[in-house]
């Protein structure tokens, strides 16, 4: 099972080796890192692409990164295999930059993120929230228990669907006009980013 780490860890020599040493010994195997931030107060936040033993509970390797004096970390998620893994960083980091607004500007960010031609929020009572300028004026809610691809609301439209839940009230559609399809890896990026919005944003 592939997993996306964010760990905070002094800014000094050896110590991105203790935590993948500390990783590999909970039973993860790193395929990526990304350096995030370096701080002034001398630590750094890496984002660590990995998957993990048939078995390996993530909270294993929480606890193992956790111990290591000065090592911290901020989040663990699920992440889809295949997906591009610079563009979803780039992603993740924005939509830290201000949480308040961390659900709106997942929005802004699905088009580049995706290569979709836009992105809305959809309330169940409210209707659309907040959309990219290419989004259509209207889109129904739809009841959603995993991201998912959509029917066209018309027999004859070209753009192709998907979505995923926002919290209880809420979902998010992209739309893609002609294709390609949405991959299975795709859907699921889609709802690790809602995921992560959802954990930034402040209740």
């Amino acid at each position: 099972m592939p997993y996306l780490l964010r760990v905070e860890l002094p800014d000094i020599p050896g110590s991105l080796g203790r935590v993948a040493t500390a990783i590999g010994e909970a039973g993860g195997d790193i395929e990526a890192i990304e350096i995030v931030e370096k701080r002034d107060d001398g630590t750094a936040l890496d984002d660590v692409l990995l998957e993990t033993d048939p078995g390996t509970m993530p909270d294993s390797i929480v606890s193992a990164c956790n111990a290591l004096p000065g090592v911290r970390v901020v989040w663990i998620s699920r992440y889809a295999a295949g997906g591009n893994l610079t563009l979803d960083l780039e992603a993740a980091e924005e939509l830290t930059v201000e949480p308040a607004r961390a659900l709106d500007r997942l929005v802004d960010l699905l088009p580049d993120t995706f290569r979709v031609d836009w992105g809305a929020r959809v309330h169940r009572a409210q209707g659309i929230v907040h959309a990219t300028g290419a989004a259509p004026d209207h889109l129904d809610f739809v009841d959603l228990d995993a991201p998912t691809r959509l029917e066209p609301p018309t027999p004859d439209d070209v753009t192709l669907f998907a979505a995923c839940r926002l919290g209880g009230n809420e979902i998010v559609v992209v739309g893609r006009r002609g294709g390609p399809e949405f991959l299975d890896s795709e859907l699921a990026r889609l709802g690790f980013l809602a995921g992560l919005a959802l954990t930034i944003h402040p209740v």
